[in-house]
């Protein structure tokens, strides 16, 4: 299998499908579920195998797919918002005291990067005002904390070397991580949310991997949150030449010449090429949608509500400053 660049795990898994004619990957588990518009996909990856047939670490991938979001309906932001929270609270399964550290990964000033810092600007912070007033504090309400680290071009110091320094501080019970992903489909930009307990490695989607940030490099677990922002250039025109191909052959007789030669064009071969190509002529590209600014507004306020529903116990979604 040719390398395709994504970020989801379940893309990796369909990838894997269409190239191997087994019903089951070796060392991998899929089950989903439909809740509403909202189709939820978990892939369990239990061991090495899995680890090496989807190029994922062991852990849990949960998935939400709402192609619905781009409706901007309320009631579908609603839905996605519980629906979301219910997943981080069993992925967390927080004690009562637990302080969480929220981590918007990602640079600021590109827009389709910025989801990370767009989340903590929204989030309820409330770890110094339990320190400082915690009469007025009431029940329910966990100290949360909050970080945007930049990226090594802006501030010349490695995402996971801030990280641990604030987590030698703070020592928090849990840290989320968030982040814009890469996808293999331009239809799943902004309308999928992964969520994971593996951890994350900051810029692996765009080809640019630092530090990874999991409990083997900060003691503590991350739970990474992320939504694709972007497509890689070179998968989308590989797989808009593998349709042309697919009708062509449909409209060919199969007993020509012709047939042969598009039946027999290495399709491995073929994304290498496209790869070598981009790259020499305009260097590694990666798209994004026009509307990438609404996008990230949008679902920034999704997350952000979702993590304040998910870690605080007394807030509901009647309590949240919601859409417009």
């Amino acid at each position: 299998m040719f390398n395709i660049r994504t970020d989801l795990a379940v893309e990796a898994h369909e990838l894997y499908r269409e190239t191997d004619s087994r019903e089951e990957v070796p060392g991998v588990v899929v089950d989903t579920e439909k809740l509403k518009k909202i189709s939820i996909t978990r892939v369990h990856i239990k061991d090495k195998k899995g680890e090496e047939a989807l190029g994922k670490k062991k852990g849990v991938y949960i998935t939400l797919e709402i192609p619905t979001l781009i409706h901007k309906e309320q009631e579908t932001f609603e839905d996605t918002i519980a629906v979301l929270s219910d997943e981080l609270k069993r992925i967390m399964n927080l004690k009562e005291k637990d302080t969480v550290l929220v981590v918007g990964l990602g640079n600021w000033q590109i827009t389709a990067d910025s989801l990370g810092p767009k989340v903590t600007e929204s989030l309820l912070i409330t770890r110094h005002m339990i320190e400082l007033m915690p009469e007025e504090i009431e029940k329910g309400v966990r100290p949360v904390c909050a970080l945007s680290p930049g990226v090594l071009g802006l501030t010349g110091i490695e995402t996971s070397e801030i990280i641990k320094g604030v987590v030698q501080r703070v020592k928090p019970s849990v840290i989320i991580a968030i982040d814009s992903l890469a996808a293999r489909k331009l239809s799943r930009i902004s309308t999928t949310i992964q969520l994971t307990d593996t951890g994350i490695t900051p810029g692996a989607g765009i080809g640019n991997p630092r530090q990874g940030l999991s409990i083997d490099e900060l003691g503590v677990p991350v739970i990474a949150l992320g939504v694709p922002t972007v497509v890689d250039a070179a998968t989308m025109a590989n797989d808009t030449i593998d349709l042309i191909i697919d009708h062509l052959m449909q409209q060919t007789e199969q007993d020509s010449k012709f047939y042969d030669v598009l039946k027999n064009i290495d399709r491995d071969k073929k994304y290498s090429l496209i790869q070598q190509v981009q790259g020499l002529e305009q260097g590694a590209l990666v798209v994004t949608p026009k509307e990438v600014d609404e996008i990230i507004e949008d679902i920034s306020e999704i997350i952000a509500n979702a993590i304040n529903i998910a870690i605080h116990d007394s807030i509901t979604l009647d309590d949240l400053n919601k859409y417009h």
